[in-house]
């Protein structure tokens, strides 16, 4: 029987009216299944995807009760459409996501609500296929052969025929081909196309997730070449209408595991009048003197949009000849560069700026343990070891705290949080998880970062030549009414009414230092925040107190960087950057991404009634910003999954230990509980809290027992014992085993129930693949990333802003 997508695609291309019959004809029916047809034909009537006028010819509908939007899947079998109106999503219940499956473009109607009172939708036409490929693992179930994907969400086993199987083995993993999609009463049927080997083979954890989540990991042989056909040095041709500053001793400071080093530094003092000040040099690698737009080269890192981070492994934007080669500036080589350069007074205020394309010939190559421990001991080892330099580094140091200075000043907001990286073996899998510590060596260079950027933004702003920007809108008016009602049971309050300022919100994490409850307040001040996106719209940073802000300083593994450093030469030159648009790129020069799936939409800012309509070229900008957001949360995501299938095979044989540990998020099914030794974060299900009757307040974030009184809140204390640890769901089980600073409380007169002693599965909510509570960010740079508290290794050598 042809699905509702093949009869419309028969009207769509003929030229002449088609009744029912000559649609069949078309479709070459059978005669015996024409009772079938004329069914679903009606049913396509009765739903308003089409008409028969008087003659009896079908005509397309295009009706507006239709709600467009794509479909996000759940591992438990239901899902949400997300509408593209941005209205509430659509409950989808197992019935419907039997049509479609996660990541489709669909239309469908809403009607009724559900058991929980949510408005249902039901699909009615699939647009279009998000899956083409999906990775999984090959099953035998009864004999007969199936991939069950490792994405839970796609909730749909895939049929495999088994001519196509390649030599694979039931339990290896593979990537499948789908050659018919799953419809309501029959299963999507595909073949095997790849075998990537057994599940415990080294790295398999990564070459899962590139494909889970359509990571681009392969470049073309288009983008090879014209990679390979670049210089392994610079050039005299390169250096024309280039400033000379190789006699300048600019240094990198990164991490002792960086490979790709795009900024450089340096610093003097200066007179500004009579007082004194600093000149700051920023160097970044000039990307866009080797990345042409419209080039391959370009369309391979469009495609990729930002560098994506494993353990052990990075997946580049851009080519090993130039990541690591021609455009990194290693120590000891002539290097291409754009400059800021930079007078700061004393009190870290830029007081004059100016952009140039440069030459520089970097003096060292220095790690942050080593810059800390020098300037730490002037007189020790690694001073010693650096004399020459020495007077460089402090200069910077200084010049840092002046701009420390003034971040305080304008009232950033700076959250103390735990960050970890994850130590592997030979083999990949995890040694231990470790707590990172920052120095004044990150600190340092991240605000010479953000001295930078905040020039490039304002270069743009005054030139009104279009960018993107970076921007942090500030919290949502419901945020912020959940915040001030948690703030005042506790005796605090939030200043700035209904627009607070940064300086607000740094003013209380000050108030709240030294609180035995601190963390738990911080923790609900980071969660009122928005997510940092790229775009056109200059509304500024919330989190650091900046009115433009923009990305400059890595190039290298960032798109938006590279549009940025575009957009500054053109100014320089008096001229103005005109961007392809992303969908205009010919990505298909790029090596397919087995399984590649269209990465969702950006959240683009609040929209403004007042708002004038998008020119043509601004509206390719925030094309741009949308689809370099998605592509950055994807990179996040894939990261995410490698962290958490990497920590559950670390505690894979700890069943029945014991931890004590902090609960790091509160949902209506239970608790989550990250390790104290070990940085490992686990769910408690409130059926292990015990007999008593729960009530989840969403607004304190806590549950609490009706009977007992206990409530159990973010940061309290607790003792578990691993229970389960399953690879496939990249989930880790705790019981309870004692609460060591569980709260008694009161039963509250509202909030949702959660009985202790049946074991149920959450629904989850639309637009959220895990709880809130879960939820961490890089400090000044709220960002929704279900890792844990802690628990996720930065492996970007900038924290992310």
């Amino acid at each position: 029987m042809p699905s509702r997508e093949e009869i419309l695609g028969v009207l769509r291309r003929s030229d002449t009216p088609l009744n029912a019959d000559q649609i069949a004809d078309a479709l070459s029916i059978k005669q015996e299944e024409r009772d079938g047809f004329m069914k679903r034909f009606a049913a396509m009537a009765r739903d308003g995807q089409l008409r028969t006028d008087d003659k009896g010819n079908a005509e397309l509908v295009s009706s507006p009760n239709f709600i467009a939007g794509r479909v996000q899947g759940h591992r438990d079998g239901f899902g949400f459409l997300l509408r593209d109106d941005g209205q509430t999503d659509l409950f989808l219940s197992h019935i419907e996501m039997e049509k479609a499956m996660h990541g489709d473009r669909v239309l469908a109607r809403a009607g009724g609500t559900d058991r929980r009172g949510r408005p249902e939708g039901h699909i009615v036409e699939v647009v279009e296929r998000a899956n083409k490929r999906v990775i999984g693992r090959l099953v035998n179930e009864n004999g007969v052969l199936v991939v069950a994907p490792e994405d839970a969400r796609l909730g749909q086993d895939i049929l495999v025929e088994p001519k196509s199987l390649r030599d694979a083995r039931a339990g290896q993993v593979v990537t499948v081909e789908i050659v018919d999609f799953p419809t309501r009463h029959s299963q999507a049927f595909g073949r095997v196309v790849e075998v990537l080997g057994d599940i415990d083979d080294p790295g398999m954890e990564i070459e899962i997730a590139v494909r889970k989540y359509g990571v681009p990991h392969e470049f073309s042989a288009a983008v090879l070449k014209q990679a390979g056909a670049l210089p392994d040095e610079v050039r005299s041709a390169d250096l024309k209408q280039r400033i000379d500053l190789r006699d300048v001793p600019l240094v990198t400071i990164d991490g002792e595991d960086a490979r790709d080093f795009d900024d450089a530094v340096y610093c003097e003092p200066v007179k500004i009048g009579r007082a004194n000040g600093f000149r700051l040099l920023v160097a970044i690698a000039d990307v866009s003197h080797y990345v042409r737009p419209g080039e391959a080269l370009d369309a391979g890192a469009i495609e990729r949009s930002t560098s994506v981070y494993f353990p052990r492994r990075v997946i580049p934007m851009l080519p090993e000849k130039l990541s690591n080669g021609l455009c990194s500036l290693n120590p000891d080589v002539d290097r291409c560069v754009l400059v800021c350069d930079m007078v700061i007074n004393a009190q870290g205020a830029v007081k004059a700026y100016q952009f140039y394309p440069a030459v520089i010939h970097s003096a060292a190559r220095l790690t942050y343990t080593e810059v800390a421990a020098a300037l730490s001991n002037s007189k020790g080892p690694e001073a010693a070891r650096r004399a020459a330099l020495m007077p460089h580094l402090q200069n910077l140091h200084e010049a840092y705290r002046a701009l420390l200075t003034a971040r305080h000043k304008r009232g950033a907001i700076d959250f103390e949080t735990t960050e970890t990286y994850i130590v592997c073996n030979p083999q990949g899998k995890i040694e231990q998880i470790v707590p990172r510590t920052r120095n004044d060596a990150h600190k340092l260079i991240e605000e010479c970062m953000l001295a930078a950027n905040v020039c490039a933004a304002d270069l743009l702003k005054r030139h009104k030549h279009p960018a993107l920007f970076r921007v942090h809108a500030g919290p949502s008016a419901e945020k912020l009414d959940n915040l001030r009602t948690f703030l005042r049971g506790v005796g605090l309050t939030l200043g700035g009414g209904d627009t607070p300022h940064a300086s607000d919100y740094a003013a209380l994490i000050n108030e709240i230092k030294g609180r035995p409850d601190a963390p738990m307040l911080q923790t609900m001040l980071l969660r009122s925040m928005q997510q940092a996106v790229y775009s056109p719209d200059n509304v500024g940073h919330f989190g650091l107190a900046y009115e433009s802000y923009a990305h400059f300083t890595s190039p290298i593994r960032r798109y938006p960087d590279l549009l940025t450093h575009r957009a500054i030469r053109a100014v320089l030159a008096g001229e103005k950057y005109v961007p392809v648009p992303p969908d205009a790129v010919p990505l298909n020069t790029a090596a397919p991404s087995k399984g590649r799936r269209a990465p969702a939409a950006a959240p683009a800012p609040a929209p403004d009634a007042r708002r004038k309509p998008r020119s043509e070229q601004l509206a390719v900008w925030e094309q741009l910003g949308m689809h370099c957001s998605a592509n950055e949360r994807r990179a996040d995501e894939a990261s995410r999954d490698v962290e958490n299938w990497l920590k559950c095979y670390f505690m894979r044989d700890k069943l029945g230990e014991e931890y004590s540990g902090s609960i790091s998020g509160v949902t209506s099914f239970g608790i989550f509980v990250q390790l104290d030794a070990l940085f490992v974060e686990g769910l408690v299900h409130v059926s292990e809290l015990g007999s008593d009757y729960f009530q989840y307040d969403e607004v304190r974030n806590e549950l609490r027992g009706e009977r007992t009184g206990i409530r159990y809140r973010l940061t309290d204390r607790v003792r578990v014992q691993v229970g389960r640890v399953d690879l496939d769901t990249r989930k880790i089980d705790f019981r309870l085993i004692d609460e060591q600073s569980a709260a008694p409380a009161r039963a509250p007169q509202g909030g949702r129930a959660a009985r202790g002693g049946k074991k149920t599965p959450a629904e989850g909510t639309p637009r959220e693949a895990a709880p809130a509570s879960r939820r961490t960010a890089a400090a000044g740079e709220p960002a929704a990333a279900p890792a844990g508290k802690g628990g996720a290794a930065k492996r970007s050598r900038r924290r992310r802003r």
